[in-house]
């Protein structure tokens, strides 16, 4: 097959041998690439030293088929996320970033403003908009995935309703469950709703309060991890001290 270039995130790597690595890149304009580059530890080879997490380059590979690893050619490391290096939180955030990505989406899928979108939310770590970002980010990846949530009501939505519900089964809102309902649909803030039709309309958070914005990426994370069949208590320093899972409190509203 052809040789590709691309710009590419590392997402995950393993040690191969001494020498050589296995790794998943997510690439502009070829999406998730698997793929084998032997001898990336070897002196003067072209792989900037080797692949890390939460770097971004440009890639030389020929890709083979639908289930053999790619053969990487050359790594030329562009960009380190110097944010995810100075803090743990900041860390744990760039490892949720790049476990969406890779939980959501499938090989050679290509997704370009997705991938700007990552870039921009794994530069934000560690500033005082990398809040906003990640919201962002979350967004994004269920637009670009078609999950997109939709936040207007099928019938006349209720002028003065202070809480909705979310189904996250059918990706849409629903009329408020009230206080003691079960776990599904989940009561959600009408002031969280507004954060996300501001995301949806504008491409970010606006004038959101940090609360609101951080209920939003609650909601947000909950429904990604629904839908990437995730039960794991990763990104609990992003989005707070309960990991990323449904909240177990009848007519917790978020």
């Amino acid at each position: 097959m052809a040789t590709i270039t691309d710009h590419g995130l590392v997402l995950r790597q393993w040690e191969f041998s001494e020498t050589s690595q296995t790794v998943l890149l997510f690439c502009r304009t070829h999406g998730l690439l698997r793929g084998l580059a032997k001898g990336a530890h070897r002196d003067k080879a072209p792989f900037s030293g080797g692949f890390e997490l939460l770097t971004r380059g440009e890639i030389v590979a020929i890709p083979k088929g639908a289930n053999d690893l790619a053969n990487l050619i050359e790594w030329d490391l562009q960009e380190v996320f110097w944010g995810p290096r100075r803090s743990w939180s900041c860390y744990q955030s760039g490892l949720y970033i790049i476990d969406v990505l890779r939980h959501m989406l499938i090989d050679a899928d290509p997704h370009p403003m997705l991938f700007d979108g990552a870039v921009a939310a794994l530069r934000a770590l560690g500033q005082a908009t990398d809040p906003q970002a990640i919201l962002t980010f979350q967004w994004l990846v269920l637009h670009e995935t078609g999950y997109e949530p939709r936040l207007e009501l099928d019938q006349s939505e209720p002028s003065r309703a202070a809480a909705f519900g979310f189904d996250p089964q059918t990706g849409g809102l629903t009329t408020d469950p009230g206080p003691g309902s079960a776990d599904t649909p989940w009561r959600v803030r009408r002031g969280t709703v507004e954060v996300l039709r501001h995301v949806r309309d504008q491409g970010d958070p606006g004038p959101a309060r940090p609360e609101q914005v951080d209920r939003a990426m609650r909601l947000l994370g909950q429904y990604l991890r629904l839908l990437g069949g995730q039960e794991r208590g990763e990104g609990v320093a992003l989005l707070g001290a309960e990991p990323l899972v449904r909240s177990r409190r009848a007519g917790a509203v978020r």
